[in-house]
């Protein structure tokens, strides 16, 4: 047994084992000098939070993919320690007779030097990472959520050329995770375990940097409260979903405008007040759809449309749009109403389709688990039925089905009925692979985050092959969303994704 040891710690630093659902139940090796953290210390948290953000995607899409493959061939990856060490990670699928199935992962350092890695960090994983924060909290006081986040602004056309130099001084100078949300805004992160570090002196170091200098007041930081007292986990994930959303389209002072500078619970006992203003607005049906295409990346011909909801301007105020609206009808309990009525509107417009066409109307997993959700759509499918024969249901916010047992069976209610179902952002959660499994998918949408990347990354383009591959196994066709342009279109119908949707094809 002592050689078997031997050879396996001659070719790692860190040796780990997980269950099925990605979470530690054994390891063994370096992880104190690495992470700062026995080996005890990591028992039953996700093997993914090991892993630097800007590679956590990824690997939990290769973990997600394991089962299916066998082997985790060796990977780059980059640890969630200080320093954003580059690693290398390899795995196998064990699942022996008599022996409770497991993931078995090694960790060593690269056998060559790795250039770091500037990609700017995406939007979308960092609202994942601070999402799962703080939904792990509620069950491991160990894990406690952020209680602080960072917000800067950098204007002027020198954020533009900077972007890796501005996202090295971030994380190295800032000590936590940095994330471009919008142009030339970010929100910073602190890392697990510790405190937002003290960001004034990212003024200097972000000044030096801009051409010319003299452009310190085209910096602006501030250090956002995140007090949860009283809120349930999925108040604060909402609540701080919200909020990025709102400091993407209008910076910082939207924020403060919005209710943010007195903490999440802060914004929560505010937005209640708003509630009902919003009910109206979903009675009165004060939002309009706009229909995006999905066409064949084979030929271009048109697929299906899918509703998109625009709200009328002034609803909520001047820094809302489509995510705000969204958001904000989840906060305040209003999801099935919105997703019934953007279902009601789009029905109207089925007589306007032609012969085959059918419309993609966005579902949530809130409203997918619920029963009286399901007893709502079967009555507004019934009064339309050739209405209803026109529509196809994407399931959004899958991350946040808890009842997977009454999900499924709504699904299958609306199969049942010939509605086709689609699982969007695939790829964006390790969640979505297991669904993928057990829930009747008809099509399944690869994140636009990996559509973007697979023009610059192998790595992408790696993982957009294995998804298309895995979706293919289970009888989904593959939709590649955000194609901007005619390359995209190319790369993704070679990478084997059947359709796309996006400004290119959209024209």
């Amino acid at each position: 047994m002592e050689r078997y040891v031997a050879f396996a710690f001659a070719a790692a630093e860190m040796l780990v084992e997980a269950d099925c659902e990605g979470r530690i139940i054994f390891a063994t090796g370096a992880l104190r000098a690495r992470l700062s953290l026995p080996p005890e210390a990591v028992l039953g948290i996700p093997v993914a939070d090991l892993i630097a953000l800007k590679d956590r995607v990824a690997f939990q899409t290769a973990l997600a993919m394991l089962p299916l493959r066998g082997r985790l061939e060796p990977t780059s990856i980059t640890l969630s320690d200080d320093n954003a060490t580059p690693f290398v990670v390899s795995g196998l699928y064990l699942d022996l007779p008599g022996h409770p199935t497991r993931l078995c992962l090694s960790f060593a350092p690269p056998p060559v030097p790795m250039a770091p890695d500037t990609t700017p960090r995406s939007a979308a994983a960092m609202l994942r990472e601070v999402e799962g924060r703080i939904r792990r909290a509620a069950t491991d006081k160990a894990a406690a959520p952020p209680d602080r986040l960072g917000l800067i602004e950098i204007s002027g056309t020198a954020c533009g050329t900077l972007l890796p130099q501005i996202n090295q001084v971030l994380e190295r100078d800032g000590g936590a995770l940095a994330t471009e949300v919008a142009p030339g805004r970010f929100s910073v992160l602190p890392n697990i375990g510790t405190a937002l570090p003290d960001l004034s002196g990212l003024g200097d170091a972000l000044d030096a940097m801009m051409p010319n200098h003299g452009l310190r007041d085209a910096v602006r930081i501030d250090t956002l409260p995140l007090s949860m007292a009283g809120l349930s986990p999925v108040q604060s994930a909402r609540a701080m979903r919200y909020c990025l959303s709102v400091f993407a389209s209008g910076g910082s002072q939207a924020v403060y405008q919005e209710g943010f500078g007195a903490g999440l619970a802060g914004f929560v006992d505010d937005v209640a007040l708003r509630s009902q203003s919003l009910r109206r607005a979903l009675e009165s049906r004060s939002f309009n759809l706009v229909f995006q295409p999905i066409c064949a990346l084979e030929d271009g011909r048109l697929h299906h449309y899918e509703a998109l909801l625009r709200p009328h301007k002034g609803i909520l105020g001047p820094n809302s749009g489509p995510a705000e609206f969204v958001n904000l009808a989840e906060m305040v309990g209003l999801t099935e109403e919105l997703d019934l009525a953007v279902l009601d509107l789009a029905m109207q417009a089925t007589p306007q389709l032609n012969a085959g066409e059918h419309i993609a109307v966005n579902i949530s997993g809130l409203s997918m688990q619920s029963m009286a959700f399901r007893s709502r759509l079967r009555a507004a499918l019934d009064s339309a039925p050739r209405a209803a024969a026109r529509l196809m249901v994407e399931l959004t916010e899958s991350a946040e089905i808890e009842h997977e047992a009454a999900a499924r069976d709504t699904m299958q209610e609306l199969r049942g009925r010939g509605v086709p179902l689609c699982l969007d952002d695939f790829g964006a959660g390790a969640a979505a692979f297991r669904y993928l499994r057990s829930f009747p998918i008809d099509y399944v949408k690869i994140d636009g985050s990996f559509v973007a990347a697979a023009m610059q990354h192998e790595t992408d383009r790696s993982f957009i092959a294995a998804m298309v591959d895995l979706s293919l196994a289970v009888g989904a066709k593959v939709i590649a969303e955000s194609i901007e342009t005619a390359e995209q279109a190319s790369l993704m119908k070679r990478l084997g994704a059947n359709y796309g949707q996006g400004w290119h094809l959209g024209r």
